[in-house]
């Protein structure tokens, strides 16, 4: 999103502004959200999570392995299989292009017919390889969540409460927020601001059920090993 400073005779706040629908309005529909706003919703998420992780580690870790595993497998899964797709198209790829060559070459293949399918060729091929970076990079942080979980435990448990939310605390906890266009319900105004911090994704908050059964879990392990004593 693109942050607009606001304009004091309009009495416009500083506020994000969608880059997605001043370049392809068909993409995506014109939304914003205010600086402040903002700010609020993203200080008061992290210091719940902070919360959570500090006086509630196991449980939290726990929490956010479940919730990670079945649905996250099959997305990797099928991640692993595009990249393996694209990987192979690329050299079947330059394979195609040998062969268009060597068929020019040999008066098979006119030159305007050459040219066409070598730059339809070379386009594909040059898409898929942008996209192999980024495919690669998701994957290798996607697999060591596990890792990443961990270190990101250990980098909340170095700091205290945050009360404000700074530069620096942006810039080492999130990775990028995705703010959804706002819609209304019953005369009220919502919308979805999805939170994505370093290494670990979407961080789900425990809920008062969650400790719970942590704590009744604990409560019959107590009682197992007193009748295997």
């Amino acid at each position: 999103m693109y942050y607009q400073s606001g304009k004091k005779e309009r009495r416009d706040p500083p506020h994000f502004m969608c880059s997605s629908y001043s370049k392809n309005p068909d993409t995506c529909i014109s939304h914003y959200i205010g600086e402040r706003t903002l700010t609020k919703l993203v200080l008061e998420s992290m210091r719940r999570v902070f919360l959570n992780i500090q006086a509630f580690e196991k449980e939290f870790v726990r929490k956010q392995l479940e919730s990670y595993d079945a649905d996250k497998k099959k997305e990797l899964t099928a991640k692993r299989r595009e990249l393996e797709k694209a990987k192979k198209r690329i050299a079947e790829i330059d394979k195609l292009i040998q062969h268009i060559y060597e068929d020019n070459v040999k008066g098979k293949l006119s030159d305007e017919r050459f040219e066409t399918l070598s730059n339809t060729y070379e386009a594909e091929q040059k898409e898929l390889k942008e996209k192999l970076p980024e495919m690669e990079s998701y994957l290798e942080a996607e697999t060591d969540k596990t890792v990443n979980l961990q270190k990101f435990v250990q980098k909340v448990k170095q700091i205290t409460e945050p009360t404000e939310l700074t530069g620096e605390l942006v810039h080492e906890f999130i990775e990028k927020i995705v703010v959804s266009a706002a819609h209304y319900l019953d005369g009220k105004r919502y919308q979805i601001i999805d939170i994505y911090y370093n290494g670990v994704g979407i961080i789900k908050p425990l809920r008062p059920e969650d400790l719970e059964a942590d704590y009744q879990r604990h409560l019959a392990e107590k009682q197992q090993q007193k009748k295997t004593a």
